[in-house]
């Protein structure tokens, strides 16, 4: 017989989980010069490196070159503060409603761009790599 001592059970003991080594096959880093700080590797690297700037550069021109130039355009067209649109200025539908789908249009375009930047870098490692 067993005789349970004033309403308190034993607690369990906590389950290990054993598990045995990896054995699916690890991929090859394919950036071995870069990561060797070697001199083709630095090549390949900031020519990445200025590829994405240089779209950022683009991206962030346009940016300046359209919503930038909001402000100026409503200062140097004062007509444009006469003109409503479903009872609200222009300048602030312009400024306040049609910014937002430019600005994730952008984004979206600047990252597409970055990816598509990364992979060609990608493929052209795994060219070296062979």
């Amino acid at each position: 017989m067993s005789t349970v001592v004033s309403g308190t059970q034993p607690e369990p003991p906590r389950r290990v989980r054993v598990t045995g080594p990896d054995r699916r096959p690890r991929p090859r880093p394919r950036t071995g010069d870069i990561d060797d700080g070697t001199p083709l590797g630095g090549v390949y690297l900031g020519s990445l490196l200025r590829e994405q700037l240089l779209l950022a550069g683009r991206i962030l021109g346009l940016l300046a070159l359209t919503v930038g130039s909001l402000p100026l355009v409503f200062f140097l067209v004062p007509g444009l503060d006469d003109v409503h649109l479903l009872g609200l200025p222009m300048a602030w539908l312009v400024l306040g409603v049609l910014v937002y789908p430019w600005l994730v249009l952008l984004g979206w375009r600047y990252v597409r761009r970055a990816e598509r930047n990364e992979r060609d870098f990608a493929e052209l490692m795994g060219e070296v790599e062979k």
